[in-house]
């Protein structure tokens, strides 16, 4: 697991682009430094700060507080989610089944997310990433090369989730500091999971090249056996596609192309 402890306090959170003099629409950003934010995120108290802007489906940024210590979290309830035709009702326990699978692959390339009660009910609770909102994968790709193995992780993340909605603006970018490098996560993974093939995604830029061993190593275990955590989120059919994207990936040991050029999601950003 990636270390976070070493984030910087203040930051701000603006809720409205259009007045971004008006200090009445800024959050302070309390971050403090955890050693275990899963931990964190599951038995702090939550305090709801404000809705996030242009979100499809209700959602909260939050601060998190477990003994004396604070920092903000994305917060997702069921309550908030739209109905939609061709996913069940629960997208909050994708998010936290792309976590986890995340964890199982080792790639480590989604902050850390809980399924548990809010304010407004069962939801998931994600760290909050301090990036730069400035940066995108487009941006990420072409000025960060040091960058471009986790994105290939993230892309096999993507394959084996079946991850419909990979947009530009779902790859936050966090500088390198003094201590740490420069690293890439990956953000709403709600509309993951679907037992059709789905793909959606901006990552083709490694589209034919080889699957690394080293990430092919757990892929091989998902296509014996799901961990059961993931699999308790989501449905027979939902985990049985796991493995079969699993064995394909296994079995083609490269990565997919895109022919006819419209498995992007939309807007692209």
């Amino acid at each position: 697991m990636t270390s976070w402890t070493d984030d910087e306090p203040g930051e701000a959170f603006d809720d409205d682009d259009d007045d971004d003099d008006d200090e009445s629409n800024s959050v302070l950003l309390r971050v403090d430094a955890v050693d275990d934010p899963v931990r964190h995120l599951r038995l702090g108290e939550i305090q709801v700060e404000g809705r996030m802007p242009y979100s499809s489906n209700a959602t909260f940024l939050v601060h998190v507080e477990h003994e004396g210590r604070s920092h903000p979290a994305i917060y997702k309830p069921m309550r908030g989610e739209r109905p939609l035709w061709d996913f069940e009702p629960g997208l909050h326990r994708r998010e936290v089944a792309a976590y986890l699978l995340s964890e199982a692959l080792g790639v480590d390339v989604i902050p850390p997310t809980v399924l548990r009660d809010g304010p407004l009910g069962e939801g998931s609770v994600q760290w909050f990433v301090t990036a730069d909102h400035r940066q995108h994968y487009f941006t990420i790709y072409e000025a960060y090369p040091e960058l471009h193995d986790r994105l290939r992780a993230m892309a096999l993340l993507d394959i084996i989730a079946n991850n419909t909605d990979r947009k530009s603006g779902h790859c936050l970018l966090v500088e390198a500091t003094d201590t740490t490098p420069a690293s890439v996560w990956g953000i709403d993974q709600g509309l993951c999971f679907a037992p059709e093939y789905k793909l959606r995604t901006v990552i083709w830029e490694f589209g034919g090249e080889p699957i690394p061993d080293a990430l092919l190593e757990p892929v091989a275990r998902l296509c014996a056996r799901v961990p059961l955590e993931i699999a308790a989120l989501l449905n027979d059919a939902e985990v049985e596609a796991i493995r079969g994207r699993a064995a394909w990936c296994v079995k083609e040991r490269a990565f997919p192309t895109d022919p006819s050029g419209r498995r992007y999601p939309w807007p692209l950003i």
